[in-house]
């Protein structure tokens, strides 16, 4: 069996109230492909309720290292993102962020 060079991760956050999602899910979900060796995020998705808006958050944050921390992808959102769903994706984001933490540091801060 390969051993892939990416990390799966997601992060997860409660709706708001009248979010068009909120009729299919509680929360709302993050998942991101990362790298392993540099912690960037090659590809996103999120559980919003439009194709539109899911491509839109995976499209944001492409490229963005983890290694540098999350706040590059939480100024992406709150300049760029400008839906009800805002402070969920943030939320999700930090949760994701945490998640990318612990395995961090459960792999002696090497990623590879």
């Amino acid at each position: 069996m390969p051993i892939t060079k990416t990390y799966f991760l997601a992060g997860h956050a409660r709706l708001p109230q009248g979010m068009a999602a909120k009729s299919v899910f509680d929360t709302l979900t993050i998942t991101a492909e990362i790298d392993r060796k540099y912690g960037v995020i090659l590809q996103a998705s999120c559980t919003l309720a439009t194709e539109h808006g899911r491509d839109y958050i995976g499209h944001l944050l492409r490229g963005i290292s983890l290694r540098d921390g999350i706040e590059e992808a939480i100024q992406m959102i709150h300049s760029h993102y400008h839906g009800r769903a805002a402070n969920a994706l943030i939320a999700a984001l930090k949760d994701l962020y945490t998640q990318f933490e612990l395995l961090i540091e459960k792999k002696g801060s090497k990623l590879g």
